[in-house]
């Protein structure tokens, strides 16, 4: 499973209302290994995505769950499937995840699949969201 970093100014955004996990569209950013993010990262336009040419599947992300329980918040997200279609996908090692309806489309966080994949054409992967620890916890 790929390892998930938290964004650093995500902590604030959250503390002065940025973010509304349970409503807000979340969507999801490719980016290469020679364009990695960094932790200090706040605004999707800090990052160069690759290009999503052959990408069939939209990439909004379902959120299952958002609640919490014992003072402790859960944020569930279902898996997204990314399939190429009429082509290769470009590689990717980066899976962002952004709030899109956040006036400058602020970050969240991401996986690092530790190395690039690339989609050929015909071929899906499957962005596996953890169920039982969900995405995050704040605690």
């Amino acid at each position: 499973m790929a390892s998930f970093t938290k964004f650093e100014p995500f902590v604030e955004k959250l503390a002065e209302g940025a973010h509304d996990l349970g409503s807000d569209t979340l969507e999801i950013a490719l980016c290469n290994a020679a364009n990695a993010p960094v932790a200090t990262d706040g605004v999707l336009t800090d990052l160069t995505q690759i290009v999503y040419t052959n990408l069939t599947a939209d990439r909004t992300l379902t959120v299952s769950a958002s609640a919490q329980t014992g003072g402790v918040y859960k944020l569930t997200i279902t898996d997204k499937v990314l399939a190429a279609s009429g082509g290769s996908v470009a590689a990717f090692q980066y899976v962002v995840i952004f709030n899109q309806t956040a006036a400058s489309d602020e970050l969240i966080g991401f996986y690092d699949y530790g190395s690039e994949v690339t989609l050929l054409d015909g071929e899906d992967i499957t962005i596996d969201f953890d169920d039982s620890n969900g995405v995050l916890t704040i605690t």
